[in-house]
């Protein structure tokens, strides 16, 4: 498993073509499938435009060297019979994933790496549809993969570390930035530190504490998010992350459910939160987010971010990372919690969730041992890094 000659991709819808391109211009030779002709054809279509538009840019030298690399098929054993890696981009349905890996461990090579897009289903789940699930691991693309840098590498239970590695260095030899996700928890890293950026402020709006132009200016001008949470919704989609919150069995603020139920999904139905036919968009201002808790909205996400790492499922500069290349954020959220101090995170969380019971305030333990150690942050030496002279030397636990 050290050397990943072929490579077969599974999909060729926006991810499957994504990362087909990415591959092929990593120079490895490779198949993509998928289950019609006219599928395959739109993707390579996609493909052969997005490689011109890199050469006309002076990013390559010659589209057509990479466009050889790829032979496209729609008989999956053709396309994993001499694979020694294969990247699965189906639908996110569990059921459907389950019969394409079973379908997998019958056609592809006994050494293979079976690595699934799959940005939200469990690793561990998928492989159980196998004979090899120390074989199975999960490479979570962003999109579009020929523009995002990041790729989670994630472990489901029973996956070695050298299949793991192998997919690391893979991901390293396309000119990616890949982050472990050592357990295969749900969201993986960057889904569950974002996940309370873009809930928090729905549940605020909920409740009418804020409006939706408060957060978003706020968020953005106050404290420097490429984008405030409900501006972001509406561009990724509201129903995306309903449905996935919906399959985690986390509870969706009022205001989400009823975007959902009138169908104002965001800019791809032409309203959201915003409304985009007929007003201006996302048009707030900077004035507009006085008085708004940002700090509320900070401190979970710091909590997410503090139970990834007391669980071991990241460091707090894999996390970071990932915050950074995967969501865009100007800085991750444990160096900013070291700046702020972290007794002042905790500080907050403890009092919401006194004040609500709410259980989403509730602080994680790895956030209460540090504090309670007195390893507070920058200023103190030691938060989730350690610091020489305001500088962090190593990323804690």
């Amino acid at each position: 498993m050290t050397d990943i000659e072929r490579v077969a991709v599974l999909g060729a819808g926006n991810m499957g073509h994504g990362i087909t391109e990415v591959v092929a211009l990593g120079g490895y030779d490779m198949t993509m499938r998928d289950i019609e002709a006219d599928l395959i054809e739109s993707g390579y279509e996609n493909i052969e435009w997005s490689v011109g538009k890199l050469a006309e840019n002076g990013a390559i030298d010659d589209p057509d060297d990479v466009l050889a690399r790829i032979d496209t098929t729609t008989d999956l054993a053709e396309a994993v019979s001499d694979a020694d890696l294969v990247v699965e981009a189906a639908p996110e349905r569990m059921a459907l994933k389950k019969e394409i890996y079973a379908e997998l461990d019958e056609l592809a090579p006994d050494g293979a790496i079976l690595a699934s897009n799959t940005s939200s289903l469990s690793i561990t789940e998928i492989a159980s549809a196998t004979d090899r699930a120390a074989q199975v691991v999960g490479t979570h693309y962003f999109n579009p993969p020929v523009k995002m840098d990041l790729v989670e590498v994630i472990y489901g239970e029973q996956t070695s570390d050298a299949t793991a590695e192998t997919a690391h260095d893979f991901v390293e030899s396309l000119g990616k930035t890949p982050i472990y996700v050592r357990k295969d928890v749900q969201g993986f890293v960057v889904n569950s530190v974002l996940g309370p950026f873009m809930v928090e402020p729905a549940w605020m709006v909920s409740n009418d504490e804020a409006s939706i132009r408060e957060a978003d200016a706020a968020m953005v001008h106050q404290r420097g998010y490429p984008m405030g949470p409900f501006e972001l919704a509406d561009l990724t989609g509201i129903d995306i992350g309903y449905s996935v919150r919906e399959e985690a069995g986390i509870t969706n603020p009022p205001m989400i459910e009823e975007r959902v139920a009138a169908e104002e999904l965001g800019r791809k139905t032409g309203k959201g939160y915003y409304d985009y036919e007929n007003g201006d968009g996302a048009d707030y201002e900077a004035g507009d987010g006085e008085g708004f808790d940002t700090l509320r909205v900070e401190a979970r996400m710091v909590n997410e971010a503090a139970k990834l790492v007391g669980m071991d499922v990241a460091t707090p500069d894999a996390i970071d990372t990932g915050m950074r290349l995967g969501a865009g954020f100007s800085e991750g959220p444990c160096r900013r919690a070291d700046r702020a101090g972290l007794d002042t995170i905790l500080d907050k969380l403890e009092s919401l969730h006194e004040a609500t019971g709410e259980e989403r305030f509730e602080p994680a333990d790895y956030l209460v041992e540090l504090v309670e150690n007195g390893n507070t942050g920058q200023e103190n030496g030691r938060g989730f890094y350690e610091y020489e002279d305001g500088e962090p030397v190593s990323g804690g636990r």
